[in-house]
């Protein structure tokens, strides 16, 4: 049974876990699932579903917005921007051959969250937060098994993007527990994961076990570089 929404508070900054849909047809199923994310400690869900038509996508994307404004997290939209708009979205997230930032913006306002896949191109990033963007994903870090034709991100990135950025940063690719506290040293805000939460046999516990982990590296360590994780 879903909580009683009250007000939709998104959180004050952009870290911990990022929890992106696997590609699942029966919406009653990934709702189910997205809430076990949720109820782990999930902070942000991007709905992504690649092999879903336009009905579909905005049949499943009403209820999973509806469940997490149940939990004060943010619904992200991946890629489309008309989805992102009809249902209401918290936000989107693009890739480089999707639309430029400035239309997502118009079309989204200013309240609402935009991040940009810039793979393992610093270059990118950097032009990115001069367009505005809410945070920026570099991956992948490891291989994914939910997404082919993947570039390769080091650590170093992590490490420099602490010094060049004010943005958040999402890390992303194939990313399973044991990598969890390095990606956070080196400079993570976020860690994004979908495999390691949805096709296990315990999501629930899965995600609790990403959230602690990273909560706990975070309390570990401390960046001479700070950025400002404020929302525009």
């Amino acid at each position: 049974m879903l909580k009683t929404v009250t007000k939709h508070i998104l959180p004050q900054r952009i870290e911990g876990l990022y929890a992106i849909t696997p590609d699942v047809a029966d919406t009653s199923t990934l709702v189910k699932m997205t809430q076990q994310v949720l109820e782990g400690g999930a902070r942000l869900v991007q709905y992504r579903n690649k092999s879903a038509g336009a009905a579909l996508l905005l049949e499943q994307a009403r209820p999973l917005l509806n469940l997490c404004r149940s939990y004060n997290v943010p619904l992200i939209i991946n890629d489309h921007l008309d989805l992102a708009v009809a249902v209401g979205a918290d936000g989107i997230h693009l890739g480089q051959d999707d639309i430029p930032v400035a239309t997502a913006r118009h079309r989204l306002g200013p309240e609402k969250i935009i991040g940009v896949s810039c793979y393992n191109q610093m270059e990118l990033a950097t032009e990115a937060e001069k367009q505005g963007v809410d945070y920026v994903a570099f991956g992948a870090f490891f291989v994914s098994s939910t997404k082919s034709n993947t570039v390769t991100a080091s650590m170093s990135l992590l490490q420099q993007s602490r010094q060049m950025l004010n943005v958040p940063v999402v890390a992303i690719g194939g990313i399973t527990l044991p990598h969890v506290a390095d990606l956070i040293r080196h400079g993570a805000d976020a860690i994004a994961a979908s495999g390691s939460l949805f096709a296990v046999l315990d999501t629930q516990s899965a995600a609790e076990k990403f959230s602690r982990l990273i909560t706990q590296t975070r309390h570990s360590i401390h960046h001479p570089y700070e950025r400002s994780h404020d929302f525009t």
